[in-house]
């Protein structure tokens, strides 16, 4: 008896239209999602294109943001391959609806939106404030290094720009000297009222390279300037500040270490130290509800060191969910004497680790709010209490890096890198708050 196989017919079309509705299950996260953002506020996302009514009908925004957080959600942040998705995807095509963005569209809105995609961030995170799901008993703060849209390969230290800046000021002198000596042979040739030659590509090129290498000098020094200041030196100062030895300072003010460097594909961006090396980086800064495990604060610096981004973090928990955390738990990178006594004076049960050795309570130069905290550390629940830092703080960036795959902006300046950052953990957070939903009923 020969076998029987399930009706297969490829060519045959659909005799009465689909039903999208019907392609995924019903607690599909690209459901989730479209159901979330319907229950925003996107005013500020259509204010952009209220008009006359005579301009080219623009893609519907909600769409727009659906797929977007969608795509940053499942790992794609192309937005050729977005393009793609929206062709090949039942998903996509889902929540497009049958609209068709080309990929410069796409871009040309996630550009536009950035800022935009921050406050969608805090409204999201209100609603699970609101159903009950953030609780902020404990946060845990930690910064990790993302790459910027930048080759360190195109960077350059100070001292390298003096001396490129030297040798492009002779070879254009050079070039201007050969081409003014061309030019009068040319005029004995051929007389003086003929046209001229252009200016060699040659001298052009060095002309544009050696603006390129100004530019970049100029925001190292003043760069350099305003850390001078920050640590109470003066434009006519040549000395150490009074009370340190008179010895003359290593460099100008203003003038920065030979060492220091700036990179001409993104200069917002700066050289840190990464498990794979030296890169162009930023530091991406997140707070975690340890309850609901959801990110509720976000960030971005252009300092390699976490110690600066403690009161900038709490600011932003505040600001966002209108109250402070009873407990913060951060690692050694946010450990100062200023932090310890910021967590007091707000009021805040901090757990701050002191590093191999500082802080200890038998150890002299401490201070007073170092050795305590390291005293509190060494109790029973203080211990217990810091241990629960790596696993509410640490996955969330393992989600970002190793399960979305997002290792590297696709924006460039501090200002959109924020914004972009927001996307990506708002795509986590929509991910968490699928599954909790789907665990509460």
């Amino acid at each position: 008896m020969s076998t029987s196989y399930r009706p297969y017919h490829p060519d045959q079309p659909f005799l009465l239209p689909a039903d999208p509705r019907e392609w995924l299950a019903e607690d599909h996260l690209a459901y989730f999602i479209s159901d979330t953002v319907n229950a925003l506020d996107l005013r500020v996302f259509y204010a952009p294109y209220e008009g006359d009514g005579r301009r080219k009908r623009p893609y519907e925004p909600a769409m727009m943001i659906k797929i977007l957080l969608y795509a940053y959600s499942t790992g794609i942040f192309s937005s050729r391959q977005i393009a793609g998705k929206l062709q090949e995807d039942v998903a996509f095509r889902v929540l497009s609806a049958g609209n068709f963005p080309a990929h410069r569209t796409i871009c040309e809105f996630r550009r536009r939106h950035l800022a935009d995609f921050e406050k969608v961030f805090v409204q999201v995170l209100r609603i699970a404030d609101e159903v009950g799901l953030v609780k902020l008993g404990i946060v845990a703060i930690d910064g990790s290094k993302i790459k910027a849209d930048a080759s360190k390969h195109k960077a350059m230290s100070y001292g390298r720009m003096c001396e490129a800046e030297k040798q492009l000021k002779h070879e254009i002198r050079l070039l201007t000297q050969r081409a003014q000596e061309e030019d009068a042979r040319e005029d004995g040739l051929y007389g003086p009222d003929n046209a001229g030659v252009d200016v060699p590509a040659e001298l052009r090129r060095r002309e544009s390279r050696l603006a390129t290498i100004k530019a970049a000098k100029e925001r190292l020094e003043a760069r350099q300037r305003e850390e001078d200041r920050a640590n109470g030196r003066s434009e006519d100062d040549d000395q150490k500040p009074s009370g340190s030895p008179g010895r003359p300072f290593k460099r100008k003010f203003g003038e920065p270490a030979e060492k220091a460097q700036d990179n001409f594909t993104d200069p917002e961006s700066r050289i840190m130290k990464t498990p794979g090396g030296f890169d162009q980086c930023y530091n991406g800064q997140i707070a975690v509800d340890a309850e609901a495990r959801l990110i509720v604060a976000t960030g971005v610096t252009q300092c390699a060191a976490d110690s600066g981004q403690l009161q900038p973090m709490l600011e932003c928990v505040r600001r966002n969910l209108k109250r402070n955390p009873r407990h913060a738990l951060v690692d050694a990178g946010y450990n100062s004497e200023a932090n310890v006594r910021l967590l007091h004076r707000r009021g805040i049960d901090g757990y701050v680790a002191q590093g191999r050795g500082e802080g200890d309570p038998d150890r002299a130069p401490a201070s007073k709010w170092l050795r305590g905290m390291a005293r509190k550390l060494k109790t029973k629940r203080g211990a217990i209490m810091y241990r629960k830092r790596k696993h509410i703080a640490e996955p969330p960036f393992g989600w970002i890096k190793s399960v979305l795959g997002f290792r590297q902006f696709s924006v460039r300046g501090v200002a959109k890198v924020t914004g972009e950052w927001s996307l990506v953990c708002l795509a986590i957070n929509l991910r968490r708050l699928n599954g909790l939903m789907a665990w509460e009923t």
